[in-house]
């Protein structure tokens, strides 16, 4: 049975899409810890982040890091702060959360998100993105 992420990756499910390629797929959470919080998920369905093969665990972090600048560019934050969780659903994800202070990474303080502004600040970032590629 397809992971609730594989079917967001399939459209099944819709998105704030902010990044796609033939391994992985990006999008803001639709639950965040902060404005512009995002998810980078390999398009396989791999629960555990060390069970990736190396060469796209390496890729992984090599994909990150441009959404991260990209989402700096339209979300005040000091840094893009990085959560490797792995339990809230069974397929390998990266969150990707604009903060300020270590504190700020807090799910307990994830609040749902409007669904027109997360499209809105995915363009932006997607707009971001191809201009930097």
């Amino acid at each position: 049975m397809p992971t609730l992420f594989t079917k967001i990756i399939t459209g099944e499910i819709p998105s704030a899409r902010l990044y796609e390629d033939d391994d992985f797929y990006s999008f803001l959470d639709i639950r965040p810890i902060h404005h512009g919080h995002a998810l980078l998920i390999p398009k396989q369905e791999i629960d555990y982040i060390f069970d990736l093969p190396d060469d796209l665990l390496q890729k992984m972090l090599t994909t990150a890091r441009p959404i991260a600048r990209a989402i700096e560019e339209h979300v005040p934050c000091k840094k893009v702060g990085l959560i490797v969780a792995g339990l809230e659903v069974p397929h390998c994800h990266l969150h990707l959360v604009p903060i300020h202070a270590v504190s700020d990474l807090d799910f307990s303080k994830a609040q749902p998100a409007d669904p027109d502004d997360l499209q809105a600040l995915a363009a932006k970032i997607r707009e971001t993105l191809s201009r930097n590629n």
